[in-house]
């Protein structure tokens, strides 16, 4: 945890020393976060899990005489440039001492530090103090998130960026989080094509209805995902054009299934799907699609939806559908329709997700066998935008 500022004065001249957090400093920790809020509030016991997770990194603000005067949370997310500032406190009895400003300044450079571009967070709509600090030091305002407290308040989810150098090609995709497990697929789908018509809905009934469509029927276990030839289907018939490069003109999935029978009726499944692929005006295309050729597709006009393995992200190896939603010289950057609560993760953790393209390229294939799809897909012309398919 190197360049952390060791010791500085804070904007009002008081010294205070910046460092990490330790599990002796939970006590008071555990007080200040009392003081500092009456609802939503952390509990020793999530003090405790969050001090000892690689995921997340605490600091704290500590005065001359050794007293901690608050604490900043982050939580960084594997395998992307993004952190996210979690929590941020200081004690009522000791602020307008620029304590908080202090604090957020060691957080950015900590995020800079685990190679991060984007720090992001969110705060209580009614918190005018803390949305004035944070417009202060840059913060940006991305969206509003309805009910999120406990008492029902919104937040207003806001963003810095600490590589202002990068000037990101974004489009307004919507973000749609997965319902369940295996909706990844049909989800990315979902945001792809609101981007391009922005008068579908997008709600569970059309999560399900896609993903019945574009099912290979099973998986290593549970219910089945889906494949880029029953996703392309999919996208067509609500009068999408879809391109779908694969690199491989197998059945993809297959050596992650060990019951022969299984692996069967995933083949057929699949060979089903690819001759209706085949009698349509869809292009496809058995090769990679690098990231080159995706970033100007994407320039074009065209939205990538793209199979990555999940091992980079969340240490575990199953295949899982993304989409893209921009890039800039060095990241290509990610609505991931996957959010993890159970490591305290929100949707602020999934949208806009800078990849540094050298590891998107390394992360945009699955299995042993390096299975790679892409589909691209765009606003037919020829095509009723209002048709639809049950």
């Amino acid at each position: 945890m190197t360049n952390l500022p060791v010791f500085q004065l804070s904007p009002s001249g008081h010294a205070l020393s910046i460092r990490p957090a330790r599990l002796e400093d939970l006590n008071r920790l555990v007080e200040i976060e009392n003081r500092s809020f009456t609802i939503d509030r952390f509990s020793r016991r999530t003090f405790r899990y969050l001090l000892t997770r690689a995921h997340a990194v605490t600091l704290v603000a500590e005065t001359a005489d050794g007293n901690v005067a608050g604490y900043a949370m982050l939580l960084f997310h594997r395998g992307t440039s993004l952190a996210r500032l979690y929590s941020l406190a200081v004690d009522p009895a000791l602020r307008g001492q620029g304590t908080g400003a202090t604090l957020i300044e060691a957080a950015e450079q900590l995020a800079l530090n685990h190679d991060c571009i984007t720090l992001r967070l969110e705060v209580r709509q009614d918190n005018t103090d803390a949305i004035r600090l944070y417009q202060k030091r840059g913060y940006k305002a991305l969206d509003t998130v309805s009910d999120y407290y406990e008492d029902h308040m919104d937040a207003l989810r806001m963003e810095k960026s600490l590589a202002p150098h990068l000037k990101p090609s974004l489009a307004r995709v919507p973000y749609y989080e997965q319902t369940l497990d295996f909706t990844c697929g049909p989800a990315s789908l979902m945001m792809a094509m609101e981007t391009l018509d922005s008068s579908l809905k997008l709600d569970r009934k059309l999560e399900l209805r896609i993903w019945r469509e574009s099912t290979t029927v099973f998986m290593t276990s549970g219910h089945g995902g889906c494949g880029p030839y029953g996703l392309a289907l999919s996208a067509w018939r609500r009068g999408f054009d879809v391109e779908v490069f694969v690199n491989d003109p197998g059945a993809l999935f297959i050596t992650s299934v060990r019951d022969p029978e299984k692996r069967e009726v995933m083949r057929l499944v699949q060979e089903d799907f690819l001759e209706e692929l085949q009698a349509l005006p869809i292009h496809l295309e058995y090769r990679a699609l690098e990231v080159e050729e995706l970033t100007a597709k994407f320039d074009r006009g065209g939205i990538p939806v793209v199979l990555i393995s999940s091992y980079r992200i969340y240490g575990e190896k199953f295949p899982h559908w993304v989409v893209m939603t921009g890039h800039d010289e060095s990241f290509v950057y990610l609505h991931d329709p996957y959010v993890d609560h159970e490591v305290g993760k929100t949707a602020t953790d999934s949208i806009d997700m800078p990849i540094l393209k050298r590891d998107f390229q390394r992360m945009a294939r699955y299995g042993k066998t390096g299975q790679k799809a892409v589909l691209i897909l765009s606003r037919s012309i020829d095509t009723d935008p209002t048709a639809t398919f049950d």
